[in-house]
């Protein structure tokens, strides 16, 4: 899918703001176009230790909370610790335990079943938990929504609520309410998660009852926040920044035993373990096991266990990955019978479809089409459990507000969002939450964009500027690794490398500064490489082997130059099905891919882009001239009748009058 690059201005300031920093310009640059244009500013972002901690009294209702607290410790009543299934509920879960059990608390915690329970409070539990003599319950990263659960235990359970998701119209009328995103609540930095908001309670409970400043167990905290990708800025760069040191070793055996079983080689972690390699293991508990496993695992003080843990939660992410794929390919064969092109949004249902990893597949989903999506499990009990991921332009909780009639329950934030919906409610739900999508986005949203620093061929980058980039980290959401462009190359030697042949290296730059290139999962593109002139957006990278160092191109995408981006007409039209004519003619079918399709058609000795093939199977697709078949996994040509009416097709009208 073509990227749209989104470059960044240059900054005339950048050349005195670079001098007074002691930086090189482009890093100046960098800066300022992220809106960091002070030398105080600009010193607490390069240096995140000197972020201060704000005071936690600052939140709202925080007082609240911490007395009640203190008095359950004094008078040794039992508390539960009430979270959530995913790594930010997780974390907060095992932060808020660990640390009630050290102020001498007699504590225990709660993680409701994903798929028997669902998100955030649920009344049975609540009544279970005050009927075992447990008179205060403590949230971390969820109860926000739950009003009428906690209205219904008054009187019978006292509840504190920690959470960082938006409210609704009405908060929960419990004894505390502790959220950075209450409209009353001055608390300046409105960007943690669950976990840093538990982080800020632990806080001031150490600072109320010994008067200590606590800034422990980060390695905890930034494991959350970076899993649920919050914007790493302010507190969260600080407890990132900090954790990421802390976690191979970690005074948690836990953490360390979730280290080793991912294989992580580097001896100082980066966000990118986090959150492809420690993540995913603990997120499985959650969402094919129990994530009470994760918080045993995290809060384990014996080695052995630890170990039995983290291999456990590495089989069932194995398992994840298994469930997933078949999923995204039933999820994948519902929209055959579609024009996902045309589609302002996607939704898409399945029978008892695994409610732990539909998430996942509406993530999957938005990478493939760049549409919004929502991905519904069935359940037996007739309602449809879904998972939202959007694209930017859409606020998927305001467009979840804009369809509350067709829902039972909603919750998330602007990026993704977790819902039910009754059966007999799914259709107007669908019509309407398209109809929401179809009003909100334009044409130019549904165009994926990336964020390229400025323009820098890869013959110029240097070890020099590297280590410098190194000092934006750690890199998440609102401070993405900065990712420079090149128009108009052409690259050489293509390779397919890795265990399953996977992953794409060719060479850029030029013959005095060569630079090895690698784009991971798209050896489809091998044969393209070197027969057309691409554009490319990388970010600059060093690779060391065996005592050598070497510069490197760690590509973010490539696509074809303007000079490749040709429009088929009519002619040309002609030729490419008369092409894939011929191959069904040999081969009773189409066994290839746009890619090789391209390959295939310029060995005849005449050149076409993948762009410009790829826009004519779309047209054929449209005009009900090719089909997909999905058990095949290939391309296929019906029986043709009369003559091509291209203006049928919504592609070729909208390219033919651009």
């Amino acid at each position: 899918m073509l990227k749209e690059w989104k470059l960044s201005a240059a900054v005339p300031e950048a050349a005195d703001f670079a001098r007074e920093l002691g930086v090189t310009r482009s890093l100046a640059n960098i800066l300022w176009n992220r809106g960091i244009c002070t030398r105080e500013a600009a010193e607490v972002f390069l240096q995140p230790e000197k972020q201060v901690f704000y005071d936690p009294f600052r939140m709202k209702d925080m007082d609240k909370a911490v007395a009640r607290i203190i008095e359950a410790i004094d008078n040794e009543e039992k508390i539960v610790v009430y979270g959530d299934y995913d790594v930010d509920g997780m974390t907060a879960t095992t932060l808020l335990v660990h640390n009630l059990r050290a102020l001498g608390a007699s504590v225990d915690f709660y993680i409701p079943h994903r798929e028997k329970e669902g998100y955030g409070f649920n009344l049975p539990a609540l009544q279970k938990i005050a009927d075992s003599g447990v008179k205060l319950l403590v949230s971390v990263d969820c109860g926000i929504a739950s009003v009428d659960d906690v209205a219904a235990m008054a009187g019978k359970l006292d509840i504190i609520v920690t959470d960082h998701h938006l409210p609704g119209e009405n908060l929960p009328p419990a004894l505390a309410v502790v959220n950075p995103h209450r409209e009353d609540c001055s608390y300046p930095d409105k960007n943690l998660a669950g976990v840093g908001v538990a982080f800020k309670l632990c806080q001031a409970l150490w600072q109320e009852m010994h008067g200590q400043s606590y800034e422990q167990d980060l390695e905890i905290v930034a494991l959350g926040t970076v899993a649920d990708i919050v914007p790493l800025l302010g507190e969260n760069r600080k407890i990132v920044a900090a954790g990421l040191k802390k976690m191979r070793k970690s005074s948690f055996v836990g953490m360390r035993a979730l280290v080793n079983v991912s294989e992580i080689r580097e001896e100082e972690l980066n966000t990118g373990h986090v959150g492809f390699r420690l993540a995913p293991r603990l997120n499985a508990a959650g969402r094919i096991g129990s994530a009470r496993k994760g918080v045993e695992l995290l809060l384990t003080k014996d080695e052995a266990e630890a170990e039995s843990l983290a291999m456990e939660l590495d089989m069932l992410n194995s398992q994840r990955q298994s469930i997933e794929q078949e999923i995204l390919a039933k999820a994948e064969a519902e929209l055959v019978s579609v024009d996902v092109n045309n589609l302002p949004a996607i939704v898409v249902a399945g029978e008892r479809w695994n409610p732990g990893v539909i998430g996942i597949v509406a993530s999957r989903l938005v990478d493939k089409y760049y549409k919004p999506t929502i991905v519904f499990s069935k359940q037996e009990d007739g309602i449809c459990k879904g998972s939202c991921r959007s694209i930017e332009g859409l606020h998927m909780y305001e467009a979840l507000s804009a369809c509350k009639e067709h829902i039972l329950q909603f919750g998330g934030h602007s990026q993704a969002a977790g819902l039910s919906v009754s059966l007999d409610q799914l259709e107007d739900f669908k019509q309407a939450f398209a109809q929401v999508a179809e009003s909100t986005l334009t044409a130019n949203d549904y165009v994926p964009k990336v964020k390229v620093e400025m323009e820098l061929s890869p013959e110029e980058i240097t070890f020099e500027l590297v280590d410098e980039l190194a000092k934006l980290e750690p890199f998440g959401m609102a401070n993405p690794k900065p990712l420079f462009g090149v128009r108009g190359i052409r690259g050489t030697s293509p390779q397919a490398i890795g265990k399953e042949g996977q992953h794409l290296r060719f060479q850029v730059g030029s013959p005095a500064e060569p630079r090895t290139a690698l784009l991971w999962n798209r050896s489809d593109y091998v044969g393209i490489i070197n027969s057309e002139v691409i554009d490319m957006v990388y970010s600059p990278a060093v690779n060391e082997w065996q005592g050598n160092r070497s510069l490197q191109c760690m590509v973010d995408s490539i696509a074809p130059s303007d000079g490749e981006r040709i429009f088929p007409e009519r002619e040309q039209l002609v030729d490419i099905y008369k092409f894939l004519y011929q191959i069904q003619q040999n081969e009773d079918y189409i066994p290839y891919t746009a890619e090789q399709l391209t390959v295939d058609f310029c060995k005849r000795g005449s050149h076409i882009s993948l762009y410009t093939m790829s826009l004519g199977l779309r047209i054929f697709q449209e005009l009900n001239l090719l089909r997909m078949d999905l058990q095949e996994n290939c391309y296929y040509l019906p029986k043709a009748s009369g003559r091509m009416e291209l203006e049928s097709s919504p592609t070729y009208r909208n390219g033919r009058h651009r």
